[in-house]
């Protein structure tokens, strides 16, 4: 795969920008745009111009910095590269880049890694997104408040227009990507995004895709290392001339989150360099020793703790006839044990990163100071009882497990996760 690129002079600031990108520090200089925007196309003969011309009035009407546009030719058949070309001609902020092989990933992989702009932006040729969300959109990366921004249609504050059949398949996608690799972004496919030009050094190198699944690798590496994504909603118009094939994208995506999900599973993808050089330090407990925000945990975890309660329950009625009281008490406690851990390192006390495994085991010490109290509660009932009714067992292990959840809850935010051990 070869690439030529023309690199044009921004109208929109006062300096000139360099034909070509100099080796030198990760820092723009004085001559380079703030913002490059990238516009991949394949065979967009029709939509190039208008489109182009529309985003860079709005760029010149409206962002106060230098900017550039970059139009990534997908080797298009048509007339879309001499039209692009024609463009960088008539508008002094635009460029080309021109690659021989298809792929909106491969495009923004080229174009961000040779690019001098600190932030990085990227929209779809059709501009269904309304332009002014891009402000917003690359204002928190500007001031480094945030890493990535992406634009969310799934947002209760976005406007949408598009058929049921796409909206079905936006939905269940996001949904997939929750269930599978526990991504907390709520719209990984919107063609509007933006990151820091020092975090794309760092993840482009382990984004493999060069597709349509681009975007959601990044953003899964990316959350996955610690980084902050922002959010923005959009208004957004469905193009009803997409050419993209919804049937091989879902394959081809359902395929990336399987080999993303093994690379995370197995510890293959070197995340951790990138949370040392880029991730957020944790936050300081206002008082030394103590960590912050006990009412809040509490409130999550007596949430979990209810639910995992009813879940014990459910498992213990369920075994108690086939296998016993005792042993029913102990797969019930250690399954719901399991999930009860996980759920709060996450939820309750805001751990993430590896860790899990010593968590888990040290969530097992706590689960025997539980399980002592729940079996030694029914061993002392039936002492006193010998044919106890289950109405009465239930009561004896409510309580039970009550004391052993505020044992749980001291020993969790103490021990197990405390900041001092999870930092």
């Amino acid at each position: 795969m070869t690439s030529t690129l023309l690199a044009q002079q921004p109208s929109s600031g006062p300096s000139p920008v360099p034909a070509a990108r100099t080796s030198g520090p990760d820092v723009a200089g004085a001559d380079a745009p703030v913002l490059d925007v990238v516009v991949p196309v394949y065979n967009e003969q029709e939509d190039l111009a208008p489109s182009v011309r529309r985003l860079h009035d709005h760029l010149s009407a409206s962002f106060p910095y230098a900017f550039r546009i970059t139009v990534a030719d997908n080797a298009s058949t048509d007339a879309t590269l001499r039209i692009a070309h024609d463009l960088a001609g008539e508008l002094a902020a635009v460029r080309v880049v021109h690659l021989d092989a298809k792929g909106r990933g491969r495009a923004l992989r080229t174009v961000w890694s040779a690019s001098d702009a600190p932030v990085l932006a990227y929209m779809d040729v059709d501009l269904s997104t309304d332009l002014a969300a891009l402000l917003p959109l690359v204002a928190p990366l500007l001031s480094g408040h945030s890493d990535l921004a992406i634009g969310t249609r799934l947002s209760r504050a976005s406007r949408v227009v598009r058929g049921t059949k796409r909206e079905v398949i936006s939905r269940s996608y996001n949904l997939i990507l929750r269930g599978t690799l526990a991504a907390r972004f709520s719209d990984a496919q919107c063609g509007f995004k933006a990151i820091r030009r020092d975090v794309a050094q760092q993840l482009l190198p382990l984004v493999e895709d060069p597709g349509w699944f681009f975007d959601t690798e990044l953003l899964v590496l990316a959350e996955r290392a610690g980084l902050r994504i922002h959010e923005v909603p959009v208004d957004w118009v469905d193009d009803p001339d997409s050419r993209v094939d919804i049937v091989a994208t879902a394959k081809a995506d359902l395929k990336g989150v399987l080999r993303v999900g093994r690379g995370l599973a197995t510890g293959r993808l070197p995340l951790a360099s990138v949370r040392s050089t880029l991730g957020r330090a944790p936050l300081e407990p206002a008082v030394p020793g103590v960590p912050p925000g006990l009412p809040f945990q509490l409130l999550r975890f007596g949430a979990i703790g209810v639910a995992s309660t009813l879940a014990y329950l459910a498992l213990f009625v369920a075994l108690r006839g086939s296998i016993g009281a005792q042993a029913a008490n102990l797969v019930a406690l250690l399954l719901t044990a399991v999930v009860n851990t996980a759920a709060n390192r996450r939820l309750t006390f805001g751990v993430s990163g590896r860790g899990g495994g010593r968590s888990q085991l040290e969530g097992l010490v706590v689960l025997g100071l539980g399980l002592v109290l729940t079996s030694g509660a029914l061993a002392l009932l039936h002492a006193l009882s010998t044919a106890p009714s289950h109405l009465v067992e239930l009561l004896v292990l409510v309580a039970a497990n009550a004391a052993a959840t505020v044992l749980r809850f001291v020993l969790l935010r103490a021990w197990v996760f405390h900041p001092a051990r999870t930092s």
